[in-house]
This record gives structure tokens, C-alpha cells and sequence, in this order.
């Protein structure tokens, strides 16, 4: 948004955050990040500004949803358009709506500091985020598990391998009392089969001992309360005791300006986990590709990002008994995760064959792979150009 600003030059009115979602939670922007700095921060860019000034209360508006992926032409043709009958424009949605790729140099390095420069968490958040970071640290090089076996995403996504009946239904319900997501009728066996679910906290652990992590490898739980509890963790933490998470390295009173905020605790997470030797997702949900994304940027700090389709075939197997776990499972692992580890490459294009806006849904996003846009180009007399990160 920062981006369409400048394209359209327009000022930026600091957002809202929606209150309205599964969380319930009441933070404002300037709860979470820091707000001055964002506003300072872009000054040569884009003005912004934290509210609409009272003059401009009563000045002629429109609540507009932008396309998904477009590009320059759109925003500058029709969307520039409606300054002229419009004094304000109101983004109805603002995911997706910028095209990852054939936009300027200048502007996809605008998006590059408005994430990485400009956003910063609050004070307070990055105070307790590296408290945190510190704490973990103490135990050595650690793994930051983004654990994404919370109670909306089974909801959201209609996984249920593993959980009893009633869980299921609890699911099931939560789902269809949830206005904003539409899809409804969802079939549990075939969504996992495509990949399309979180690794369950079992399964993390047959994984992460399948890449060769010893027991004593210290990991980091970034994540909500777990579905089912200390139960469903069982298996994980008999695997890997050493489990921490932010309730167990702070006290309960250094957590409680921030307990009653979903997305004031995600932000602890997501320090901890930009600051991890290694991060590791089990659903590639918005944060945990925000995360990889930021982590490319700081110097492509390792990031395994799991098969999750070719997983719980192999998983499936040993559970019926056809595949024992041992050396051969390993090593198959091993083998189809070795280049899905953040190493250095641009970002992925369109599928092949795909068309439309599905053609753009397929890209690798930018937010997930920031290069080579948020790269700084080196003069050098010779032909082959090297870069180096900002």
C-alpha cells in the first residue's frame, strides 16, 4: 500500500486494523510497530499521516477494492482517475494488491524498506522480542518452530487427521459460524493428501529427527495455545525435550502487557524467529512466509520449508506399517528437502500454463522472496555483476 501510495501520489493514512477477526483482538498500528519511525521513515517517499485531518472529514470519498496483482497502468490510469471526482480513497482490501513482478527498480526497492526499514515493531515488542531471543540463545543455537496447530487454522482449513469427533465437529462449527471464510464443505483426507494442512505436532517431530537434529537441540514453539493441549504435544516433546516458547522463558507479569493481544504475542514470535539459526514452518501460512522473506533479506538465514504433500504420504506409510522409520525414511527426506533450505535464488514466476489471475496467484510473492529487488547493485568493471544485500 505503501507502493500504491507513491504510484498514485497519494498520502498515506496510517491503517486500521481489523478487530473483527478470530482473534477479537483490540490493537491499534501503533501498538504493534512503531509509528513515528514508520512516518520519518518513508518521508522522501511517501507522506503519511496517523489520521484524516478535520477538514477532510466531510471531503467527497469512495471505498474502493483494488485488483489483485495489477501494475502500474491500473493504478495509474484508473485509479488516478478518481481524484478527480474523489478527494479520498478508502482500500477495502489490501492483500495482494500489487503485482510481484514488472513494476520499476524504484518502486519495488520502496517495498523493500517500507518491510524492512520502516516497519519496526513498538518499543515495548522489540524490548521483550529480544529478551526473549536472548534467553533462548542461552541455551545455544536453537530452531524456531512455527507450530501452526492452533484452533482457527484446523478450523479454517478443515484438518482433521488425528483429532477425535467431537474435536472435529468443534471445528466443523467454528467454521461454519465464521462469516468472512467462504468455503464451507471441506473433505479433511483430501486437503491433507494435496498438502494443503499443517504438519501435526507428531509429525513434526518424526521430521525434524528424520533431518537429523539430536534430542538435545533446543526449539522454540512460536505459536498460540496447541489444539488438544499438552497431549497432542506428547510425541514432539518426548522426541525433543528442550521445548521452549515465550510462557516459559518470561514470567508471567513480563508477558502480560501483551497476553490479551493475538497480535502483539504473534510479534514476539516472529522476532524470535527471524533470530533463529533455523526456522522452520509446519504451515505456509502469512506470517511464516513473512518470516522467510525477511530472513532472505538478512542474508538467506536457513529456512526449511517442509513437503507437506510428500510428508504425510511417507507418514501415512509408516503409520499403516509399510515403511518402518529408520535410515531409509531419513534419507528419503533428507533427500527431497535439500534445496528447500532459503538458499540463494530469485523469485519463482508464474506456473507454466497457467492463465489469468490465476497466472499471477502462482508467483512466489514478493513478500516471500524479496530478491533481487532488495538487492543493492555493486559497480564492477567486469560483465558479470555482483550484488550485495542492503
Amino acid at each position: 500500500m505503501v507502493a500504491v501510495a507513491r504510484l498514485i501520489n497519494a498520502t498515506l493514512v496510517i491503517p486500521e486494523l481489523d478487530k473483527r477477526s478470530f482473534w477479537q483482538d483490540t490493537s491499534n498500528f501503533s501498538d504493534v510497530f512503531d509509528e513515528e519511525h514508520f512516518i520519518s521513515s518513508l518521508a522522501n517517499d511517501v507522506k503519511v499521516i496517523k489520521k484524516l485531518p478535520k477538514e477532510m472529514e466531510t471531503a467527497t470519498r469512495s471505498v474502493k477494492q483494488f485488483r489483485s496483482w495489477s501494475g502500474m497502468d491500473y493504478y495509474q490510469e484508473e485509479i488516478a482517475r478518481m481524484w478527480n471526482d474523489f478527494q479520498i480513497i478508502r482500500a477495502a482490501k489490501s492483500d495482494s494488491r500489487l503485482a510481484n513482478n514488472n513494476l520499476p527498480p524504484d518502486i519495488q526497492k520502496l517495498r523493500c524498506r517500507a518491510l524492512y526499514e520502516a516497519l519496526r515493531f513498538s518499543p515495548q515488542i522489540e524490548a521483550m522480542g529480544k529478551l526473549l531471543v536472548e534467553r533462548m540463545r542461552s541455551y545455544g543455537p536453537y530452531i524456531a518452530l512455527h507450530l501452526r496447530y492452533e484452533k482457527d487454522m484446523l478450523a479454517f482449513s478443515g484438518c482433521t487427521h488425528g483429532l477425535s469427533q467431537a474435536e472435529a465437529d468443534e471445528l466443523t462449527t467454528i467454521r461454519e459460524h465464521t462469516a468472512y471464510w467462504k468455503v464451507k464443505e471441506i473433505d479433511s483426507k483430501e486437503q491433507r493428501a494435496k498438502g494443503y494442512c499443517p504438519l501435526t505436532p507428531k509429525e513434526v517431530g518424526m521430521f525434524l529427527t528424520s533431518l537429523g537434529y539430536p534430542s538435545t537441540t533446543p526449539i522454540y514453539i512460536a505459536a498460540g495455545e496447541i489444539y488438544g493441549g499438552d497431549s497432542r504435544m506428547v510425541d514432539l516433546l518426548s522426541r525433543f525435550p528442550l521445548l521452549m516458547s515465550k510462557e516459559k522463558l518470561a514470567s508471567v507479569e513480563e508477558l502480560e502487557p501483551f497476553t490479551r493481544h493475538a497480535s502483539q504475542m504473534a510479534a514476539l514470535d516472529y522476532i524470535v524467529s527471524v533470530e533463529s539459526d533455523v526456522f522452520i514452518p509446519s504451515y505456509s501460512g502469512n506470517m511464516a512466509r513473512a518470516v522467510e522473506g525477511h530472513r532472505r533479506f538478512l542474508g538467506h538465514r536457513k529456512t526449511i520449508s517442509p513437503d507437506r504433500k510428500a510428508l504425510v504420504h511417507l507418514f501415512d506409510r509408516v503409520e499403516r506399517g509399510t515403511l518402518k522409520e529408520g535410515k531409509g525414511l531419513y534419507d528419503r527426506i533428507i533427500e527431497i528437502h535439500k534445496k528447500r533450505q532459503g538458499s540463494p535464488r530469485k523469485r519463482k514466476g508464474p506456473i507454466s500454463g497457467t492463465r489469468g489471475m490465476e497466472r499471477f496467484r502462482s508467483e512466489e510473492a514478493f513478500y516471500v522472496n524479496p530478491l533481487p529487488d532488495c538487492l543493492c547493485r555493486k559497480e564492477s568493471p567486469s560483465i558479470n555483476t555482483s550484488y550485495s544485500s542492503r
